[in-house]
């Protein structure tokens, strides 16, 4: 049998996070019970206080002892948060110390939903490793820690021990991946099924808006990417917009990926894209026409880059999310 702790850190923490994990976790028990095999799981509720409230108020969790006193473990299972991730972090550095020792010193195993990854990428454990978590965040997540290895169309990592996943209700996807993993194909599947979650999800990547990538102070870049987003139905080459903002090119292309994290030519791209995304969500527009309106001349580099930035075709992408 897993001792396995969901730890629930100060903060305004996801309810479906701790609710679901400990359900699926509990009911694999009940499921190995009635086919008279012993339970997987020893599930913990572990906290920094006897009841935390959670989600800013309105649920209280009832916790089953102080996270230092839960014993060895072998999984720490860490929810996200409903809330901007600086305060989380600075909030429970005690419990982010007490993590990377249970890690090193007793061999625990740790998970996290959403944006808990932000919780172990500050043990430093993460580091030089790769890791996911709910892709708006993912440009916070890679300035706070650039020493990560970011993945944001994943839904789950698994490396050496350190088990991450993507956000909201997906991270429900990590526990049938730790399910399975511990417990077999079948169990996971069953779970899945009475649960109702896809466990074949495997990318986020139809779930990204594009967030225009606008949290930085270059005055000049702002511009460039206001003239893009007003723009981007024309012809548009880097060299062009560096001559028009009085900039050299090399220096545009540095300074725009210092403050965006990408090059104009990716920013041009994820403009287009987007804007193809709404036009096949909201239109009938033909493909063919949208293609023009999203500033593409060439029908394959389209459909080659929207795959890459969706996962989907655009027709397959118009099939799942257009408003009717």
């Amino acid at each position: 049998m897993k001792r396995v702790a969901i730890l629930i850190p100060r903060g305004n923490v996801m309810p479906a996070a701790v609710v679901g994990s400990y359900l699926l976790l509990t009911e694999v028990n009940e499921v190995l019970e009635r086919q008279g095999m012993a339970p997987a799981f020893e599930v913990v509720l572990a906290g920094h206080r006897k009841r935390q409230q959670i989600h800013n108020g309105p649920f209280m969790v009832k916790t089953d002892c102080h996270y230092r006193d839960a014993g060895k473990l072998d999984l720490i299972i860490l929810p996200g948060f409903c809330s901007d991730v600086h305060d989380p972090v600075a909030g429970n550095m005690p419990i982010v110390e007490w993590m990377k020792d249970q890690y090193l010193s007793n061999g625990s195993e740790l998970a996290s939903m959403c944006t808990g990854a932000f919780l172990i990428a500050a043990t430093g454990l993460l580091d030089g490793k790769s890791c996911t978590t709910h892709w708006a965040f993912s440009e916070i997540f890679s300035q706070a820690f650039p020493q990560v290895q970011l993945l944001p169309e994943h839904i789950v990592t698994d490396v050496e021990g350190i088990y991450t996943s993507a956000g909201a209700y997906s991270s429900l996807n990590l526990i049938l991946y730790l399910i399975e993993k511990y417990c077999g194909k079948d169990l996971a599947v069953w779970l899945s099924k009475a649960y109702q979650i896809d466990l074949d999800r495997n990318s986020q990547l139809p779930f990204i808006i594009f967030n225009r990538q606008k949290n930085h102070h270059d005055d000049p870049v702002l511009a460039i990417q206001s003239y893009i987003e007003m723009h981007y139905e024309q012809p548009l080459q880097v060299g062009a917009l560096a001559e028009r903002f009085n900039l050299s090119r090399r220096t545009m292309i540095r300074r725009f990926k210092e403050a965006t994290g990408n090059t104009p030519s990716e920013y041009i791209q994820r403009v287009r894209i987007e804007s193809a995304k709404r036009l096949l969500e909201s239109t009938a527009d033909s493909i063919e026409a949208i293609i023009g309106k999203s500033g593409y001349s060439d029908g394959k580099t389209f459909r080659q880059t929207f795959r890459k930035h969706t996962g989907f075709s655009p027709s397959g992408y118009r099939n799942k999310y257009r408003t009717r």
